[in-house]
C-alpha cells in the first residue's frame, strides 16, 4: 500500500518541485541577470536591420522583397546555381519539372500587342473548344484586355492556367468576326522529347530538350519506335538541354551502357558519396551512338554525355558544354517560397568534377559563357590552352578527357562566325521575326502546306526560291529592318530556317527538326562519323 502511495505521490512532488524552481529563476534573472539572458527570442542583426529599414525607410518597402533580397545575395555568395524560388513562381517551376500542367492547351505569341494562337496541343481543350491556329485572343471572362502592351506573356499564361476542371471563357476574332468560347481546363503534357525519327534506313535521331518527370518514359517509347524501324546507329541530341532531373538521365545512360557500371557518383560536404550505377539490361548497349552537346548542354546533360564518354560508348560532338557539375535540391520554405540549395558536387564515371570555376562572382560566370558565342582566334587558342592545364583523364581506350569546365567533345564543331558576326542577321535570329513571318507565309497558304503528306516529304519537295526570299526582305521593311550584304550561305540559311519554321506549324518540332538538321554542320558531321 505505501509503495503504490508512492507511485502516485513522486511524479506530483516533482512537478510542485520544478514550478518553485522555474518561478525562482525567472525572480534571480529579473533581479541579477541581463535581459539577454533566458530569452528564445533573440535577434539577429540582419532581423533588426530589416525591421529598421522596415519601420523607418523614407518610402515604404515590403518586407518580402527584404528577405528575398538578402536571401538571393546570400544564396548568390555561395555559388551561381543556389536559388531563391518565390512563392508565386513556385507553381511554375515545379510544373516544369513534372511535365504537365493545368491550362487550355495553346501555344501563343503576342504580335504588335495582339495575342495569336500559334499552335494547338492535339485533343486539348483549346482544340476541342473549337479554337484554330491564326485565332486573335481578345478577351478572357469578359472584361479581361489580352490587347495592348502592358499585358505580357507572364500574366496570359497565369490567365490561362488554373485548376483542373475549372473553366474560362474566351473571345477571339477570326476572319474580322467576333467568336467566343468556354473552354474546361485540362492536363496539358509538355513533351521533353523535341524529336525522333529515322534520318536514314539504319541511322535514328533523338532530341532531349530537358530532363522531367517523364522524361525517361518518353524516350523508352521514343527508342522502341526507332528500333522497331530497324534502326543500328543512334545520334542522341543534348544541345540547348539544360539538365534538370539527375535521375532521369541516369536512367537513360542505363540504357546504353552494360553490365554494372558507374554512371555518375554525388558526394558533398554533408552529403556522403553515393554511387549511380547501370542496373538492367540496356536496349541500346551495342549500336553506334554519337551525342550531340554545345554550350547550352548543362547538368543532367554532361552526367549522361559524361559517363558515355568515360566509358567509351559514344562519340561526343559538337562544342564544349556549360560545366555545371553542382547537385541542387529543393527544399520548403514557411513563406510558401522554396530553395534550390547546392547540396553535392557529380563527378563521371572517371571522376572528373566538371565544375566551371565561379569563385570570382556571378557576372563573371556569365561572361564566360557570353564569350564563346563571341569567341575569336585568340579566345579560342585561350580556351584550348586552358584545357591544356586542366587535369587530364584517360579512357580505357587511351582517349584523354579533361576536367573542370564542362564536357570537352571528342570532335569540336565550331559556331558559323560569318553568321553570327552579322548584327542584322543576329538581331533577325534573337528575336520573333523568323517565327512570325513563317507563321504568317503558313497562314497566307495552309491548304498549299497542308497538302504535304509528312514533314519528310514537305523536307524533299518544298524549296524556298529567290521570289520568297524577296517577299521576305518586304517584310522586314514592314518591321523596320533592312537586311543587306547576304552572303549566298547566308542566304540559304535563312531561308532553311524559315522553312523549318513552317514545318513547325503542322508538324511541331519534329518537322522543325527534320528540316533544320539538313543544314546543321554538327548533324551532318555525325551522320559522317557514324558512317
Amino acid at each position: 500500500m505505501g509503495s503504490k502511495k508512492l507511485q502516485v505521490g513522486l511524479p506530483l512532488v516533482f512537478a510542485v518541485v520544478m514550478v518553485i524552481g522555474m518561478a525562482i529563476g525567472f525572480q534571480l534573472k529579473e533581479k541579477t541577470m541581463s535581459a539577454r539572458f533566458f530569452s528564445f527570442s533573440q535577434r539577429s542583426s540582419l532581423q533588426e536591420l530589416t525591421e529598421l529599414i522596415k519601420n523607418r525607410y523614407v518610402d515604404k518597402v515590403q518586407s518580402d522583397s527584404i528577405n528575398d533580397l538578402v536571401s538571393n545575395q546570400l544564396l548568390q555568395h555561395l555559388d551561381p546555381h543556389s536559388v531563391l524560388i518565390p512563392s508565386e513562381e513556385l507553381s511554375f517551376v515545379n510544373e516544369d519539372m513534372m511535365g504537365n500542367f493545368h491550362g487550355i492547351g495553346i501555344e501563343f505569341r503576342q504580335i504588335r500587342d495582339t495575342v495569336h494562337i500559334m499552335n494547338l496541343v492535339a485533343g486539348g481543350p483549346a482544340e476541342k473548344g473549337g479554337l484554330q491556329v491564326g485565332d486573335q485572343l481578345l478577351f478572357v471572362s469578359d472584361s479581361i484586355n489580352l490587347v495592348g502592351k502592358e499585358v505580357d506573356a507572364l500574366k496570359i499564361r497565369k490567365l490561362f492556367r488554373g485548376e483542373l476542371g475549372s473553366k474560362i471563357k474566351v473571345k477571339y476574332r477570326r476572319n474580322g468576326r467576333i467568336g467566343a468560347t468556354v473552354l474546361t481546363r485540362d492536363i496539358i503534357l509538355v513533351s521533353s522529347i523535341d524529336a525522333g525519327y529515322m534520318s536514314t534506313p539504319d541511322i535514328g535521331y533523338i532530341r532531349i530538350n530537358k530532363f522531367a518527370e517523364r522524361t525517361y518514359e518518353e524516350f523508352m517509347r521514343q527508342l522502341e519506335t526507332l528500333l522497331a524501324a530497324k534502326m543500328k546507329s543512334l545520334i542522341l541530341d543534348l544541345r540547348g538541354n539544360g539538365g534538370g532531373l539527375m535521375k532521369e538521365a541516369v536512367a537513360i545512360a542505363d540504357e546504353f551502357l552494360s553490365d554494372d557500371k558507374l554512371i555518375v557518383y554525388t558526394e558533398g560536404e554533408h552529403t556522403p558519396r553515393i554511387d549511380y550505377r547501370a542496373k538492367r539490361p540496356g536496349l541500346f548497349e551495342k549500336g553506334a551512338l554519337v551525342v550531340l552537346i554545345d554550350e547550352n548542354s548543362a547538368s543532367a546533360s554532361e552526367v549522361l554525355a559524361g559517363a558515355l564518354q568515360d566509358w567509351d560508348r559514344a562519340t561526343i560532338i559538337g562544342r564544349r558544354s556549360f560545366g555545371k557539375g553542382l547537385v541542387q535540391q529543393q527544399f520548403q520554405l514557411s513563406n510558401g517560397a522554396a530553395v534550390r540549395l547546392t547540396v553535392a558536387r557529380y563527378f563521371t564515371p572517371l571522376g572528373r568534377n566538371i565544375q566551371k570555376p565561379y569563385l570570382e562572382g556571378i557576372g563573371k560566370y556569365k561572361e564566360e559563357l557570353s564569350a564563346r558565342f563571341h569567341a575569336t582566334d585568340t579566345t579560342r587558342k585561350k580556351d584550348s590552352l586552358q584545357l591544356l592545364t586542366a587535369k587530364v583523364y584517360q579512357t580505357a581506350s587511351g582517349k584523354k578527357v579533361y576536367g573542370g569546365g564542362g564536357i570537352t567533345p571528342d570532335t569540336t564543331v565550331q559556331l558559323d562566325s560569318a553568321l553570327y558576326n552579322n548584327a542584322a542577321i543576329m538581331q533577325i535570329f534573337m528575336g520573333s521575326t523568323l517565327s512570325e513571318y513563317a507563321y504568317e507565309l503558313y497562314l497566307g497558304k495552309k491548304a498549299y502546306f497542308s497538302s504535304f503528306k509528312s514533314a519528310e516529304i514537305f523536307n524533299a519537295q518544298f524549296r524556298p526560291d529567290d521570289l520568297m526570299w524577296k517577299h521576305f526582305l518586304r517584310f522586314l521593311l514592314k518591321q523596320g529592318m533592312v537586311l543587306d550584304s547576304v552572303g549566298v550561305d547566308n542566304k540559304l540559311f535563312i531561308l532553311n530556317r524559315i522553312k523549318a519554321l513552317i514545318a513547325r506549324q503542322i508538324w511541331r518540332s519534329n518537322g522543325y527538326f527534320i528540316v533544320v538538321n539538313e543544314s546543321d554542320l554538327a548533324f551532318k558531321k555525325a551522320l559522317k562519323t557514324i558512317k
